[in-house]
């Protein structure tokens, strides 16, 4: 399995992790918005432990081809693939935890990068997600990059005592090339 390589964009880099990148997670708390985005219970939030925030950074070092996304020399997130190389395939995730970021199109930056490596460097056939119905964000920015849905697992993930559906999308790499130009 390949490691993570750096990946320079415009205004973002993915890397591993460095000494700062928890002590950046840390003072960005726990946002109830992202715990919501991400299928998790806002009920009853605790605040974020410089333990937490440890081991989540230190999990993405773990993970071989997972990034901390660095912006204006912070780390401001993360983004994984999750290869299965028998048949040529990913499963991506991203996530931003700092909310000052939201919304400059980051996310459409990191998700463009990552494709790149995964279509142009790993020679993928396919890059699947999933993702919570009711985050029409990150939906747009996945469309934006050419992720098509593909159907909905209806109701399938129980958060806060609410049924909620997931949206299954996937690009392949006849697409990404079609594509590749606009980006």
């Amino acid at each position: 399995m390949n490691q993570s390589p750096a990946i320079q964009g415009k205004r973002v880099l993915l890397r591993k992790p460095i000494e700062t990148d928890a002590l950046d997670f840390f003072k960005c708390g726990r946002n109830a918005e992202l715990v919501r985005m991400y299928g998790g219970d806002t009920r009853n939030l605790q605040p974020l432990t410089m333990e937490d925030a440890r081991n989540f950074i230190d999990n993405i070092l773990r993970n071989n081809l997972e990034w901390c996304v660095e912006y204006d020399g912070r780390c401001i997130g993360q983004a994984r693939l999750t290869v299965s190389e028998a048949d040529c395939r990913a499963r991506y995730a991203v996530g931003l935890f700092d909310s000052s970021v939201w919304g400059i199109g980051l996310g459409t930056e990191i998700t463009q990068l990552v494709l790149q490596y995964a279509f142009e460097e790993l020679n993928l056939h396919r890059v699947d997600l999933r993702v919570l119905e009711y985050n029409h964000r990150a939906i747009a920015c996945y469309q934006k990059c050419g992720f098509v849905i593909e159907g909905k697992e209806r109701e399938g993930a129980l958060i806060e005592g609410r049924f909620e559906t997931d949206v299954i999308m996937s690009i392949l790499d006849r697409e990404y090339e079609a594509l590749k130009t606009a980006f």
